[in-house]
Formats: C-alpha cells, sequence, structure tokens
C-alpha cells in the first residue's frame, strides 16, 4: 500500500508539470529571468522574506531597518511588471496546490471530527 502511495504522488507531480497553470507560472519566470535587474530584485526580495520569516520562528523582534528594508523592497518589487506577473501565477497554482493538500488532509480532518 505504501509504494501505491507513492506512486500515485509521483504521477500529481508528473501530472502538475503538465498544468497549464504551472506552464504559465514556468513562463513567467522564464520572462523574469531574462530582466536581470527585475532577476536580482527577485531573488534579494526572497532572501530578505527569508530571512524575516527566520527572525520570527527564533522569537526576534523585527528591527526598525527590518522593516524599512522590508518596505522599500516591496515596492520597488510592486513597481516591477515582470514580477507582479510572476506573483500573480504563482497565486492560481498556488490555490491549486493548497485544493490538493486539503483533499490530502481530508483523512486527517474527518478522523479528528469523530474525535468530538
Amino acid at each position: 500500500m505504501t509504494a501505491n502511495i507513492y506512486d500515485s504522488a509521483n504521477q500529481i507531480e508528473r501530472d502538475i508539470r503538465q498544468m497549464d497553470e504551472f506552464k504559465a507560472l514556468q513562463e513567467a519566470f522564464e520572462a523574469m529571468k531574462k530582466e536581470e535587474e527585475s532577476f536580482v530584485l527577485f531573488r534579494d526580495f526572497q532572501e530578505l522574506q527569508m530571512e524575516l520569516q527566520q527572525k520570527q520562528m527564533q522569537g526576534l523582534e523585527f528591527s526598525e531597518e527590518d522593516a524599512t528594508k522590508a518596505q522599500e523592497m516591496a515596492v520597488k518589487v510592486q513597481d516591477t511588471a515582470v514580477i507582479q506577473d510572476l506573483m500573480a501565477k504563482e497565486q492560481a497554482f498556488s490555490m491549486i496546490i493548497n485544493d490538493l493538500n486539503r483533499i490530502i488532509m481530508k483523512p486527517v480532518q474527518e478522523l479528528y471530527q469523530m474525535g468530538e
């Protein structure tokens, strides 16, 4: 049974790669990479987000410098059309992934509901 579940998961992974939403995300990412300045900004934005998430997970407060840097970078990202397009495509794709996660976790949710 376990191997069958992994086979199913691997099939889902292959199916995801064929989805229009994933292909649109891929195309948006490639378009953004072609604009070097936008790509560097995107990578810097990702790094900043990870740094801030790590601080938050460690229970550390954000400094005023962190907040200012994040706000300035967010404005730059919002003003960059290729990054905005990428983020819109990512959001559409994420909705599908969230739906898949909800479906996969349904047995656990039902189990916990039965315990009430």
